[in-house]
């Protein structure tokens, strides 16, 4: 019964589509999706995109990545009044309409966070990019632990695979060596400019993609980042179309 349980899992891993490392993507979590970017992969907003984008996508031999935010609940989403305000933390700083979450209820979020992956696959996406998963390194208002997040990020990871999704671990430095066997690739903001991009040596020597993105500066940060194995972009915060990638 094991070796048949281990087959059918090592099945399940194979038939899932992963970002391979290097690949070229594009993020856009704002304005109108455009679609003309020349990127095999696209991360977009679970909500906001229509399933004939997706198909648009998929026709053109490219892939997509669901982004939503599995940590905090950013108040203009249309499944909002379904999180009690017993789980609604400290309101993100830099961000008035978004609380962080009470990962420890996990009786509460996971439901919800099922509900939204659910959206992901029925729309056609391939893998998932959870948000806010470091919630146990910031002001959330909860006396989060770092077990807390590690076991609330496995059972998120979990949902997207139960879903034939792979799943990016976004940020959480910190905690990559005891999760990278968990999670198919990696989404991080800004390694170069905290000069962090070591700590995802893990993932690179894995030969699992790094999705990384920087937000000030020029791009002089290509070279380092082929060097190193990261998928690299130069974009405004606002998260819209314009891009500058490293070739």
């Amino acid at each position: 019964m094991a070796d048949n349980a281990a087959e059918a899992q090592a099945e399940a891993e194979s038939a899932r589509w992963t970002p391979p490392p290097s690949v070229s993507w594009q993020w856009q979590l704002s304005g109108a999706l455009d679609l003309s970017v020349n990127a095999d992969v696209y991360d977009i907003d679970y909500e906001r995109t229509a399933s004939a984008d997706i198909d648009a996508l998929r026709d053109s031999g490219r892939h997509s990545i669901c982004y939503l935010s599995a940590g905090s609940l950013e108040g203009f989403r249309g499944d909002a009044g379904v999180f009690p305000e017993a789980v609604l933390g400290n309101t993100m700083e830099g961000w008035p309409d978004e609380r962080w979450l009470d990962i420890r209820r996990t009786d509460v979020l996971l439901p919800i966070m099922a509900a939204r992956m659910d959206l992901c696959a029925a729309k056609g996406f391939d893998a998932v990019e959870p948000d806010n998963v470091d919630g146990y390194a910031n002001d959330t208002g909860f006396a989060l632990t770092p077990e807390d997040q590690l076991s609330y990020n496995r059972a998120v990871a979990d949902l997207a695979h139960d879903r034939g999704l792979s799943v990016g671990l976004k940020n959480d430095l910190d905690q990559i060596p005891d999760l990278v066997e968990t999670f198919d690739f990696a989404v991080n903001e800004e390694c170069f400019r905290y000069r962090e991009c070591e700590a995802y040596k893990p993932f690179t020597d894995a030969d699992k993609a790094v999705l990384h993105v920087e937000y000030e500066g020029p791009l002089d940060f290509c070279a380092e980042s082929r060097q190193i194995g990261l998928s690299s972009l130069l974009k405004p915060l606002d998260l819209g179309p314009a891009r500058e990638a490293c070739g």
